[in-house]
């Protein structure tokens, strides 16, 4: 089973010790290994990511997709040895259930995801457009401002493995009242985003009213999506949104929260689910 982290030996300069000191020592690094996502035996995807919860990574994935929309639509999902000596598990298998539609697996709909960009192995803009079969624009979620501006901390307080590597993204699903109800991590924001969905889908949480889901890093018009499609009125980030981001909210009518810093935010969309 592929690991989290990996100890690799580095040379550590240090030119603030005259006359510039150096030595060896071990350092942690965030592992990254690619995950190849089939659906009756059959290639789906492949995606770099943190070994971890591959699972619900995988089930994250599909539900972004919009390929299933509930556990129940999974008969089984398990990982698998694959072809690697010694084995190392990067492949999950899922098995559909018999009223799920297969996937399309045409050309346009080929994936490949690195793990800085998870839309880039699309060929079109038709077929990164995604629409949800939830409605968020009704959702009663209100959070005052003062909560809002708690979560990065304890996002950031939860975040084990990014202590010891510096390296890995984060996506938190906190309740209105702001407690913290999973942390999942990753190199790529968008599988650390599906491990989040493909938990909550696991769990039955499923459309995720009333909840904000919090990330580390800039909300893209993926992330968006991806929380559109779990029903989730709020996608609060640290960083900037992008342009088809605040779109994407705007017309779903999710809330969209952006340099989510100390005290500042800036609200692109849906502002009515701040208080101040």
């Amino acid at each position: 089973m592929g690991r989290s982290t990996t100890r690799r030996p580095v040379v550590r300069i240090d030119l603030g010790v005259p006359p510039g000191t150096s030595r060896r020592r071990p350092d942690e690094l965030a592992a990254e290994e690619p995950l190849e996502i089939r659906v009756r035996k059959q290639p789906l995807a492949v995606t770099m990511r943190t070994p971890g919860h591959d699972i619900d990574l995988a089930m994250g994935f599909l539900l972004s997709e919009g390929m299933i929309a509930a556990a129940e639509d999974v008969t089984t999902a398990q990982l698998c040895a694959g072809t690697d000596t010694p084995n190392t598990y990067n492949v999950v298998d899922i098995v559909l259930g018999a009223h799920v539609p297969p996937p399309v697996t045409d050309v346009s709909r080929n994936f490949y995801t690195t793990s800085s960009c998870g839309v880039c192995g699309k060929a079109s803009i038709d077929a990164v457009r995604t629409r949800s079969r939830y409605d968020v624009t009704a959702d009663p979620l209100r959070v005052p401002a003062t909560r809002l501006a708690e979560l990065p901390e304890r996002l950031r307080a939860a975040q084990r493995t990014f202590d010891r590597t510096g390296g890995l993204h984060a996506a938190g699903l906190f309740t209105a009242a702001g407690e913290l109800l999973v942390l999942r991590e990753d190199v790529g924001r968008h599988n650390a985003v599906d491990k989040v969905l493909g938990w909550a889908l696991r769990e039955g949480r499923l459309p995720l009213t009333g909840h904000v889901l919090m990330v580390s890093g800039r909300a893209s018009f993926e992330l968006t999506q991806k929380a559109w499609m779990a029903g989730l009125p709020m996608l609060a980030a640290v960083s900037a949104p992008s342009t088809l981001a605040v779109e994407l909210a705007d017309e779903s009518g999710m809330t969209l929260v952006g340099f989510l810093r100390g005290t500042t935010m800036n609200v692109y969309a849906g502002a009515e689910r701040v208080t101040v």
